[in-house]
C-alpha cells in the first residue's frame, strides 16, 4: 500500500534468513533500502526473523501481491535487476496493449468483442483487486463486450503509465492517487483521459456508461402502415407506380416498405416516390389515395399490400 508520510509499504512473512534495517533488497520489479521494521504490534524493531510479519518501509516503488522479497549485497546489483524486469514488464504490456487498425476491423467483422483498456493505479493492493474483480464481472455478464486490464498496480500514475495508455488509447482510473509533475504534463500534452476516484462503486458506474457506448443499438421495427396496390401505371422515365389506397395507419416516403403477395413478402426495400395527384408529399395517412414507387423495384401488380415501416436506433446500457 502508499500511505501519507510512509511512501510505499510491503507487509511481508519472513520465510528464511534475517531483514535488517539498512538491507538493500528487491520486490518485483521494485526495489529498496530497508528504512524501517515495524512488526505486528505496531512497534519499530531492527531485525525480522522466519514466521514474523512486518511491515516494511524504504521502496523506491510499489510492488504487487505475491512478489518475492529477496535481500542483495549490493544496490547495483538490485538496480540492474529491477532495470531488467522492468524492461520485460514494459514489452509485455506493450505486446498485451497493441492492436493494428486491421486487427481492429477483422475483429469487427468477425463479431468479436468490442473492448474497453483500462490502467489501474490504487493506494492498497486489495482495492486494485476489487476494481480488477467488478469489471471482470461486468464483462462476464455481457457478452458483446470487454474490459482489458493492460496494467494494474499500487502507486500514483507515472510516466510510463501515460505512455501505455497513449500507446493502446487506454482509460487511466486513479484511484486514491494522482499524477505527478511529469506525468501531468504528459497526460495534458497527450489529451489522455484519466479519472481519479475514492469509492469503488463510482468506478464500476463510470465503466458502465463509458462501455454501454461501445454496444451496438438495438434495432427495432415501428409499424407505420398499410397500402393497397388498387393499379399500376407505367411512367416514362420513372417506371412503375402503384396507384395505391392507404388502408391502415400512414405511409411515409423514405420509409422502408414490404411487398407482400398473397400474404408472402416478396420484396423488402425503400420507398422511393410518394405522390398524391401530381405532388410529391412526405406522408399519406389513412383512407387516402396516393402513387407510391420502390428504390429499384418494378415487379408490382394489382392486388398487392405494401406494408411501411420505420426502423428505430435505441441506446443499450450495460447492466
Amino acid at each position: 500500500k502508499m500511505e501519507q508520510g510512509r511512501g510505499n509499504v510491503a507487509t511481508v512473512l519472513i520465510s528464511n534468513g534475517t531483514l535488517r534495517i539498512g538491507d538493500i533488497f528487491v520486490i518485483g520489479s521494485e526495489w529498496g533500502r530497508v528504512r524501517a521494521i515495524i512488526d505486528d504490534h505496531g512497534k519499530q524493531i531492527t531485525e525480522a526473523i522466519p514466521g514474523q510479519p512486518v511491515e516494511v518501509l524504504g521502496l523506491q516503488g510499489a510492488p504487487e501481491a505475491g512478489d518475492k522479497l529477496d535481500v542483495l549485497e549490493s544496490e547495483a546489483r538490485a538496480r540492474e535487476i529491477v532495470s531488467y524486469r522492468q524492461r520485460k514488464k514494459r514489452e509485455m504490456a506493450a505486446i498485451k496493449g497493441s492492436s493494428s487498425f486491421e486487427e481492429l476491423m477483422a475483429a469487427a467483422k468477425a463479431g468479436k468483442k468490442k473492448e474497453l483498456a483500462v490502467i489501474i493505479k490504487g493506494d492498497v493492493h486489495g482495492s486494485v483487486e476489487a476494481i480488477i474483480g467488478s469489471l471482470k464481472k461486468i464483462e462476464d455478464e455481457n457478452e458483446e463486450i470487454a474490459v482489458r486490464v493492460l496494467h494494474a498496480g499500487v502507486g500514483g500514475i507515472t510516466e510510463s503509465d501515460v505512455t501505455l495508455a497513449r500507446a493502446s488509447k487506454a482509460l487511466i482510473i486513479g484511484f486514491n492517487v494522482r499524477a505527478n509533475s511529469q506525468s501531468r504534463e504528459l497526460i495534458e500534452k497527450d489529451k489522455i483521459d484519466v479519472r481519479y476516484y475514492s469509492i469503488i462503486y463510482n468506478v464500476i458506474d463510470d465503466v458502465k456508461g463509458l462501455l454501454s457506448g461501445l454496444l451496438a443499438p438495438a434495432i427495432r421495427e415501428v409499424y407505420l402502415g398499410h397500402a393497397e396496390i388498387r393499379q399500376v401505371f407505367n411512367i416514362t422515365k420513372v417506371g412503375k407506380i402503384g396507384g395505391c389506397m392507404v388502408t391502415t395507419g400512414m405511409v411515409k416516403r423514405g420509409s422502408g416498405v414490404r411487398l407482400l403477395r398473397d400474404n408472402v413478402v416478396i420484396h423488402e426495400g425503400k420507398l422511393k416516390k410518394l405522390k398524391r395527384f401530381k405532388d410529391e408529399v412526405k406522408e399519406v395517412k389513412e383512407g387516402m389515395e396516393c402513387g407510391m414507387a420502390f428504390e429499384n423495384y418494378e415487379d408490382i401488380k394489382e392486388g398487392d399490400v405494401i406494408e411501411c415501416y420505420e426502423t428505430v436506433e435505441e441506446a443499450r446500457t450495460v447492466a
